[in-house]
């Protein structure tokens, strides 16, 4: 019923923190979006659509360092 004292030998595993070049595109990327739903609003859609390409390269250069930093984590288990 209670704590028994025991240990287990298995240290618990972390998952790995999120590398901070995927923090700043995440950033940039959710920047963007704001961005562009300003100049939407404000009737600028060429601008507006500068932004959507600009949020579009950042989540794809999130997704990348995210997926590197976890290939190179299970290499080095």
């Amino acid at each position: 019923m209670g704590d028994t004292g025991r240990r287990s030998s298995v240290p618990r595993q972390e998952p790995p923190e999120m590398p901070r070049l995927a923090l700043y595109a995440l950033v940039v990327c959710v920047l963007a979006v704001a961005a562009a739903v300003v100049s939407f609003v404000q009737g600028s859609w060429p601008v507006g659509v500068v932004w959507v390409l600009l949020a579009g390269l950042s989540s794809n250069m999130t997704w990348y360092y995210l997926r590197r930093d976890r290939a190179d984590y299970s290499q080095k288990r």
